[in-house]
């Protein structure tokens, strides 16, 4: 019993410590942002890297996603008569929850994974030290690119992913079903709020964003300089991610829906 309680207080003490550790380095990337705003090409290059390359994964995900969610929704809404409030329903689900975090999610499993990999392949093959010898800081220059890059893309690849959900959920619903379009569209409008729904998924998005971009580069530059210290931070990225992901929803859910009424 005394070991299992040691053990846990090591891990306790292990958890808080790398805590501050990240803290630590977030901060000094907010230091090191100045190069990223002299020279955007590298904030360029990096969205690219993050975000036009997981345009494909995250759009189809989304359309799919949508039909789903008009499918199952059709099935409820029959049995009750209101078949017309489907526009609502996959708007909602998509704009408040599933876009952001659904966005989020395939974010921190492809590009997430991809930083740490980079950046902890980088320090591996000692590119990182060889920049400090050579008097140029690897945050300003490598770590907070591809951070804000994270920051910036995610938002944008979630408001591409409802709005294709949104889409799909109208090829089931209007063209495949044969609710009336009008209905779908019209009830949609009336029922999302751009302030209260539109507005907070795209904070819940930017939250996300802050959170997933920050663990994906933190591991990669704490990774330990070897092929298997490198895969093990990747896998750590995709892990840690998710749960925060998840955790941070719920908290957001709770501080701006309050049960879903307004």
């Amino acid at each position: 019993m005394l070991r299992i309680l040691s053990r846990l207080g090591h891990a306790t003490i292990g958890g808080v410590e790398r805590l501050g550790f990240a803290a630590r380095f977030f901060s000094a990337i907010l230091r090191q942002s100045g190069t990223s705003v002299v020279r955007p090409q590298l904030v360029i290059k990096e969205i690219y890297q993050a975000g036009v390359l997981s345009l494909i994964i995250v759009l189809m995900s989304g359309m799919f996603i949508g039909m789903v969610l008009a499918l199952q929704g059709y099935e409820t809404l029959v049995r009750f008569g209101a078949t017309e409030s489907m526009g609502v329903l996959v708007a909602l689900s998509l704009v408040r929850e599933l876009g952001p975090v659904v966005a989020a999610l395939l974010f921190a499993s492809r590009a997430g994974s991809a930083m740490t990999a980079e950046i902890g392949l980088m320090k591996t093959t000692e590119q990182l030290s060889a920049m400090e010898v050579m008097a140029v800081d690897p945050i300003a220059r490598v770590v907070a690119p591809r951070f804000w890059a994270g920051v910036i893309s995610l938002p944008l690849l979630a408001a591409l992913f409802s709005a294709l959900g949104i889409y799909g959920g109208y090829l089931v619903g209007v063209r495949l079903i044969g609710i009336d379009g009008g209905a779908f569209w019209g009830q949609m409008q009336a029922a999302v709020d751009w302030r209260y729904d539109v507005f907070n998924g795209v904070i819940k998005s930017l939250v996300f964003a802050v959170a997933v971009s920050l663990i994906a580069v933190f591991e990669g530059y704490d990774a330990n300089p070897t092929a298997e210290g490198v895969s093990a931070a990747t896998t750590r990225t995709v892990v840690i991610s998710a749960l925060a992901i998840l955790a941070l929803d719920l908290m957001l859910t709770i501080f701006m829906f309050r049960g879903g009424t307004h």
